[in-house]
């Protein structure tokens, strides 16, 4: 269409259309009053105010560019922190699955006594527990041989029967003397095959000949009770656990020096390591009458001062010293089945944990000199009867100290000597000491 002369061509409507359509897009924004000769052009706008919204993320990024450094920063920190609780995760299982490892699992007794159910005795209560420490005496293995010639053989340096009650509100062990006269069953041989006949013996032959399992089943014998688990520990492992805990304390009323323990000490209050704990808990010539009796009253006093250094929250709370603990009793033990993981040690340390340390008690079986030979022992009726009864259907037993002008013959029958404290009425009463007397008490 030509445009009239004079008339003014028409806008173009379509730029137009373009400007309306930009306007309608833009935000609102609230204006002051505009300076005096401003055109309204963009030169004349004023900033923007501070309440003014942040501008959106835009999809190209342009307007979010500050936001996009924290969202790096914040998928690096939380990389990082996977990685962290991944390896966390990896050493814990790494230590878990070394330590479960370290265990030995002793099928050969479980083999041999499964032979002998039959003859076994029933749990009277089976929520309660009866596990039988053994400590063995091998030369053999590292650690073990400086304490004389590996003959190829070993006996029970020391054996404890702990029983843990079904409430778990107690622990009472009990020593077995090691020359205490017993009848060893018929059990197979653990050296040269073949089988030992049923015989009138000294206790520890039983580990000699039979190993663990003809010492569970004269321990069964003689005493009614049914042994649940066991443990077998040697002498490198018994060091490593007392250095482990950093040593235990004694009190010494003579200084001591023995020889064949290896064993010299000064009188008084000391700490004792691994080696000289070994010492001390295996002395007989140079420590009071060079009895078997007062060798078991030490290693009962040590024992008990071992566990409560163990319970002790600066080994159970602190890593660094918990580890070495359980390293050393692991590597050292040799379990039942029942017993052979670290799930199951870790269920009876935490029952062990629960039990006040005064009512953690050791005792000795009641005993007396052997009629035919006054180097050995033999059972003191009723009272051994009695205890063993007790223990088997997990009824109380109370332990108290002798007096100390007493001597060790005026407890040998395992009744205490002083009858202050009142005890319940019908619970029997037995020379002996808890964990929470200490070894200086």
């Amino acid at each position: 269409m030509t445009d009239r002369a004079g008339t003014p061509a028409e806008p173009d409507p379509e730029p137009e259309r373009e400007r309306e359509r930009e306007r309608e897009q833009e935000p609102p924004t609230e204006r002051g009053p505009e300076p005096a000769g401003s055109g309204g052009s963009g030169d004349g706008d004023s900033p923007e105010s501070p309440e003014s919204p942040e501008p959106a993320d835009s999809a190209d990024g342009a307007s979010g560019a500050p936001a996009k450094p924290r969202r790096h920063w914040l998928r690096w920190t939380a990389l990082g922190v996977s990685v962290v609780l991944l390896g966390a995760a990896g050493t814990g299982w790494w230590f878990y699955r070394k330590l479960d490892d370290n265990i030995t699992t002793d099928t050969t007794a479980a083999d041999e006594l499964r032979r002998y159910e039959k003859e076994r005795p029933a749990a009277v209560v089976s929520a309660a527990r009866n596990i039988l420490l053994i400590g063995s005496d091998t030369r053999s293995g590292e650690g073990n041989r400086e304490y004389g010639r590996d003959k190829g053989t070993q006996r029970s340096d020391t054996v404890i029967l702990l029983h843990l009650s079904a409430d778990e509100s107690g622990a009472t062990a009990v020593s077995i003397p090691r020359d205490l006269m017993v009848t060893i069953p018929s059990c197979a041989r653990t050296e040269g095959g073949g089988r030992t006949r049923e015989q009138q013996a000294q206790f520890n032959w039983s580990f000699e000949w039979g190993g663990t399992a003809c010492t569970i089943r004269t321990v069964e014998k003689l005493t009614g009770i049914r042994v649940d688990h066991h443990m077998v520990i040697d002498f490198r492992g018994f060091k490593k656990m007392v250095d482990a805990v950093d040593g235990v304390e004694v009190c010494l009323k003579e200084p001591v020096d023995d020889s064949d323990a290896k064993l010299k000490l000064p009188a008084g209050r000391q700490t004792l390591d691994g080696e000289q704990a070994l010492g001390f808990v295996r002395a007989r010539k140079s420590l009071g009458n060079g009895s078997d009796t007062e060798r078991m009253d030490r290693q009962q006093m040590f024992l008990g001062a071992l566990v409560n250094k163990v319970q002790s929250d600066g080994v159970l709370l602190n890593p660094a010293k918990l580890y070495p603990v359980l390293d050393a009793a692991t590597k050292s033990l040799t379990t039942d089945p029942g017993l052979d993981s670290l799930r199951d040690l870790y269920d009876l340390a935490r029952t062990m944990r629960a039990i006040p340390t005064e009512k953690v008690q050791f005792l000795t079986v009641p005993r007396r000199p052997y009629a035919y030979n006054a180097n050995r022992d033999e059972l003191v009726q009723p009272a051994a009867s009695e205890l063993f009864r007790q223990l088997r259907e997990d009824r109380p037993v109370v332990v108290r100290k002798a007096e100390p002008d007493g001597g060790a013959d005026a407890s040998s029958d395992g009744k205490p000597d002083d009858a202050d404290t009142p005890v319940p009425s019908g619970t029997p009463t037995f020379t002996g000491r808890n964990a929470a007397e200490g070894a200086c008490a």
